[in-house]
């Protein structure tokens, strides 16, 4: 018999990119099958418009997930869906309802404790996508071709039962320039979320999963389903932690029910 689904107030992912080889659809369908939540937020970049409009790639698991997305808004889940620069077209709809499914540019959330967290997906404070939107496209397309070079190397490592590694993480940890530039984009979404008067920020975008303080200003980022498989989380009592998937079978974590279960996701530091 499968363990009970862990139980959060809240969840938000982003960056999934349905419609390319490289997202991690069937690890985010585990992860929606293995979590339950009151509001689930999706920060962004859900689906990736631009490759689909170069070359249609839709797999049964990228429409499993739409279907499992639905299912959680059929059986009382909010679900709230924030496009970004990749999904931008979704932006034409918002304040509309699709099946349940809220369109919003952005949204103000409080947590259990209190705090007012501005969400939105991030692109407007990217320098690259505001200033030069056609260089996004070529940082886009050489995004890609690094995950290319990555796929045989994670064959291996799971013929050889050992986790993936991704060669652009690697690249973005040793890029001094990758660093600042994540460091400013932070900055950035932190100023406007100051300006808001709020006490933090969700945002996804830039695929660094993250909680780290500006200031006064609280700032999360959720990370993506490319490369870490990561979500943030909200627990009953307001606490925020970074969740990383798949499951780990010697962790514990208690849901919302205050039962333990066993697996639980890895909480990234």
């Amino acid at each position: 018999m499968p363990p009970e689904p862990l139980r959060y107030r809240t969840l938000w992912i982003s960056d999934v990119h349905l419609g390319t080889k490289d997202s991690k659809a069937e690890v985010l369908l585990d992860f929606l099958r293995g979590t339950e939540s009151e509001t689930l937020y999706l920060v962004g970049d859900i689906v990736d418009g631009w490759h689909i409009r170069r070359r249609w790639f839709w797999p049964q698991p990228h429409n499993d997930v739409v279907q499992k997305l639905l299912r959680k808004v059929r059986k009382g889940t909010r679900v709230v869906y924030i496009p970004g620069n990749h999904d931008a077209f979704a932006r034409a709809y918002t304040g509309l309802d699709f099946g349940g499914v809220e369109v919003r540019l952005d949204a103000l959330h409080t947590t259990a404790d209190g705090r007012h967290l501005l969400v939105l997906h991030g692109d407007a404070f990217d320098g690259v996508v505001r200033l030069a939107p056609w260089l996004s496209h070529v940082g886009s397309w050489a995004y890609v071709a690094v995950l290319k070079l990555n796929r045989p190397v994670n064959r291996i490592r799971r013929a050889l039962h050992l986790p993936d590694w991704s060669l652009s993480a690697y690249l973005k940890r040793k890029a001094k320039r990758a660093v600042q530039y994540i460091g400013d984009f932070g900055t950035a979404v932190a100023d406007e979320a100051a300006r808001h008067g709020v006490d933090g920020v969700v945002c996804g975008h830039i695929h660094a999963a993250e909680i780290r303080t500006f200031g006064n200003v609280a700032y999360y980022n959720c990370g993506d389903w490319v490369e870490s498989c990561t979500a943030l989380a909200e627990r009953f009592d307001g606490q925020m932690e970074l969740l990383r998937w798949p499951l780990v079978p010697h962790e514990t974590a208690v849901s919302g029910d205050g039962q333990a279960h066993v697996p639980a996701p890895v909480l990234v530091s």
